[in-house]
């Protein structure tokens, strides 16, 4: 296709300014105080369907606009759904960026700022795909509707009411997603498995008020001392997870995904100097990758007690609070891991202690068949743009709403992220290759044509 191969070429400096202008919007979907920012960037969104003369709608929820667009019909052809999102994830610590989160900076070829990776960046190389279609071709090969929301960072709770009342709306021969990562530079890659994920808060209660260490110590059960007895409970030694019944449904890792694993040269010194540590750590038995993508976890994502000022002050807090999380693998179910969870905290829970625990978001784990005919369709778009064929990986991390996606509208979803594993998505000094976001288009202006050749 090279009369679009060029467009994409020739339109780069401005595609790279519209995705500046994008990443300027502050779209914080945990923070109230950015309500407004997330409207705006909703509209923005909205704002580039309609300059393609897409059907546009901006969909209200309990939370965050939803975005629908969909093209003009092409009969006969398959359909894709493309999902993203416009939320992004708070910037705190502020002092750790090296230039402001919303004031996109270009340094080494990366572009800087929050939501560059996760999601924006990603999101419109499919947008700009289809302006590539539009203005060489005159029309496209497929039929798509996008769906994206603001919400992803803080659970889909409007999306997945809004999935549960208009599957039919979204119907569709695949979903495209791209909001994750390649493989290494150079090694871009087709995710096959995603990890699902269940949230906690645990508030943990003792006396109705702080009191003296030295004269009430050892005769009442300090909060926190029960807080870390209760934790350290709920994992063992060898990274087992110890509640009722929670490998009940954990699909082993096969011969031929080992193998695979193994096979892709994952540079396993390089990965912990990265992080800063020092060593391997997590449960008995298998490598580091088949930790990340295939096995669940668990995690203490932030934990607090009594005095946090400067120097001492010797209390026993009336209270500890704990958020943590777990990491699921296809067929783990919340609920179940959720009722585990309950029962194992009662048999934890020391006397003159009472327990709050709160269930915040989560979502199952979800795979995808290597043979689908729809993963090959991406695999040659991939190769197209990068010059170079896929690998295939499964990923630690959720996209929760990918498993409704594959239930409720009986689609494979094709996760074909153009990030890179460095790119702090979630951290301070976000950042996204602005080579990876041409090839991104490029592959996904590609990904119309292969899957718009389909048969139905």
């Amino acid at each position: 296709m090279p009369s679009i191969d060029e467009y994409i070429q020739a339109n780069g400096e401005r595609f790279e300014q519209e995705l500046c202008d994008f990443l300027q919007i502050p779209s914080i979907s945990a923070d109230p105080d950015y309500a407004e920012e997330t409207v705006r960037a909703a509209n923005w969104v909205a704002d580039q369907f309609r300059r393609l003369e897409f059907a546009t709608e901006i969909i209200p929820t309990t939370g965050h606009p939803l975005v629908y667009a969909e093209s003009p019909q092409v009969p006969g052809a398959p359909t894709a759904l493309v999902y993203g999102h416009y939320d992004v994830q708070p910037v705190v610590p502020l002092e750790k960026w090296d230039s402001p989160p919303f004031e996109p900076a270009v340094r080494n070829g990366n572009l800087y700022a929050r939501g560059a990776t996760d999601d924006k960046g990603q999101l419109l190389t499919h947008v700009k795909a289809v302006e590539a279609w539009l203005e060489t071709e005159g029309n496209l090969p497929l039929n798509l509707k996008f769906l994206i929301e603001g919400e992803e960072e803080v659970g889909s709770e409007g999306l997945e009411a809004f999935l549960g009342e208009h599957a039919d709306k979204l119907a569709c021969d695949c979903v495209v997603i791209s909001d994750g990562s390649q493989f290494a530079p150079g090694k871009p890659a087709v995710t096959y498995g995603l990890r699902g994920i269940v949230c906690f808060e645990l508030h943990v209660h003792g006396p109705d008020h702080d009191l003296h260490s030295g004269s009430f110590g050892g005769s009442v059960t300090n909060p926190a001392n029960a807080m870390a007895q209760i934790l350290a409970g709920l994992i063992d030694a060898q990274g087992k997870i110890q509640i009722p019944g929670f490998y009940d449904d954990v699909l082993p890792l096969s011969d031929r995904e080992r193998e695979a694993f193994a096979a892709l040269g994952f540079d396993e010194k390089a990965y912990f100097a990265e992080v800063g540590v020092d060593t391997a750590t997590g449960e008995a038995g298998y490598s580091t990758l088949e930790r990340r993508w295939a096995r669940p976890t668990f995690d203490i994502n932030g934990m607090w007690s009594g005095y946090q000022g400067e120097g001492a002050k010797t209390v026993l807090p009336a209270m500890a609070g704990v958020k943590f999380s777990f990491r699921l693998v296809p067929k783990q179910n919340p609920e179940k891991i959720e009722a585990g969870l309950r029962q194992r905290l009662k048999e934890l829970t020391p006397p003159g202690i009472r327990l709050e625990l709160t269930s915040m978001h989560g979502g199952a784990g979800t795979m995808v068949a290597l043979d689908s005919p729809y993963v090959a369709a991406a695999s040659r778009a991939i190769e197209h743009a990068f010059g170079c064929p896929p690998v295939y990986t499964r990923e630690g991390g959720s996209i929760p709403i990918v498993a409704e996606f594959a239930e409720r509208l009986q689609a494979d979803a094709l996760l074909i992220g153009w990030g890179q594993d460095d790119d702090n998505a979630h951290s301070p000094n976000e950042k996204f290759s602005l080579a990876d976001f041409h090839r991104g288009i490029k592959a996904s202006a590609r990904l119309w044509k292969e899957l718009g050749e389909m048969k139905q």
